[in-house]
């Protein structure tokens, strides 16, 4: 039998928290991909990239050209082929990110 399509994920939020939960993600099932990251700050981007490669996880599949900065930076990872989005950022944006998410016809995992 052959395995599903993957789940695609991007992660909107790259500190301790959302890396954490993107390798959560990553661990919870087979056929689960990490495509997408998205930050307002690069050190926390890279941080959190160089963190998840190095789990030498398969399913870390972050490529330079999915990589954001900046305050658009959800939208652009909403509208990479993503099934799902983990959004661990800031209460007072988390309105527009998943609103944002949800119109998109993404799932949404977020930090109450």
């Amino acid at each position: 039998m052959q395995d599903p399509k993957p789940l695609r994920i991007g992660l909107v939020g790259c500190g301790g928290r959302g890396t954490g939960a993107a390798e959560n993600c990553l661990v919870s099932a087979k056929n689960v991909e990490l495509v997408a990251l998205g930050d307002m700050f690069k050190d926390r981007l890279e941080q959190s990239r160089g963190y998840l490669a190095g789990t030498k996880h398969p399913g870390v599949k972050i490529e330079d050209k999915n990589c954001f900065l900046g305050f658009d930076a959800y939208k652009r990872v909403i509208d990479c082929d993503v099934d799902l989005v983990l959004f661990a950022t800031p209460p007072g944006f988390r309105p527009m990110h998943v609103e944002a998410a949800v119109d998109a016809g993404k799932h949404v995992f977020m930090e109450k």
